[in-house]
């Protein structure tokens, strides 16, 4: 799965997508896919992260208490 990087602009191959469903998780693994050679893997905050198309992420893969808020 790729995400997009807000700060970068660049896009990121999330290689522990169980981390980025996990609203406890607030870190995840990856790396960035720009270049022609493989990237180094890095731990990018979920908050730094969106959908490609510029989207953000799902409240409930951010916050473990997305319910109480709703209710």
């Amino acid at each position: 799965m790729f995400l997009l990087h807000k700060r970068s602009g660049d896009l990121v191959e999330i290689l522990t997508p169980e981390q980025l469903y996990d609203p406890c998780q607030r870190k995840l693994s990856g790396r960035f896919h720009c270049g022609e050679e493989m990237q180094d893997i890095e731990i990018f905050a979920k908050s730094e992260m969106a959908f490609p198309s510029g989207e953000s992420l799902p409240i409930c893969w951010l916050d473990p208490h997305y319910r109480e808020k709703i209710a």
